[in-house]
């Protein structure tokens, strides 16, 4: 079950500093899924082509979270970005955090500390969204009850998608999940039940 709300990024964010010679490279993105996540990890790497490594942790709004260490020593790169991004309690954001490697060995303690610096460092930049979680919905009435929709779903605060009028009016909404039976229930009686309300199988957060 997906969450009532997340917080995630608003957009893009970087961040960069030098430790010992060793350049680190922190880059953050909001990412809606998986997919997402590991296109945009493929553009950094073409575009840091000759770094070191690229390390990275993601995690997602349904609880998924992957990292990767690239060949640094285990437990010193990817857990401590995803580390990072648990420190803020984000949902659907991928950190990557680029090494050019300057010729002097950090050592276990200091490397892990360099990553997980970079990548508390970008988030601390980056600019945080709270989202509510909305249910799509579809409402078909006649016209002469759309004053009635109308407030209804004002009154709730739900977002109209999409609106079509034809021989009845037709309307795509997004409203909080707890409040489809209340706005069922109000418009079936104020319709006197002259109305469609359908519940679809797609949600977003806004």
């Amino acid at each position: 079950m997906l969450p009532e709300q997340i917080k995630t990024l608003k957009d893009f964010r970087e961040f960069s500093f030098k430790e010992k010679a060793s350049e680190f490279i922190a880059i953050v993105y909001p990412v809606d899924n998986e997919e997402t996540a590991l296109n945009q990890l493929n553009e950094i790497r073409k575009k840091y082509f000759d770094a070191s490594h690229h390390c990275y942790a993601y995690k997602l709004k349904s609880g998924e979270e992957k990292y990767s260490d690239d060949s640094e020593p285990k437990g010193t790169a990817g857990i401590r970005i995803l580390n990072a991004i648990q420190h803020f309690d984000l949902s659907d954001v991928l950190l990557v955090v680029v090494r050019y490697f300057g010729g002097t060995k950090l050592g276990v303690g200091p490397l892990g500390k360099a990553y997980y610096n970079a990548s508390i460092e970008v988030l601390n930049t980056s600019e945080i969204l709270t989202k509510m979680l909305f249910h799509n919905i579809l409402i078909e009435v006649d016209f002469n009850f759309v004053s009635h929709v109308h407030r209804i779903i004002n009154h709730y605060s739900a977002i109209i998608a999409n609106s079509e009028y034809s021989n009845i009016a037709k309307f795509n909404c997004f409203i909080k999940p707890n409040d489809f039976e209340k706005i069922n229930i109000e418009l079936s009686n104020l319709t006197n039940g002259q109305i469609l309300i359908k519940a679809l199988p797609e949600y977003k957060y806004f």
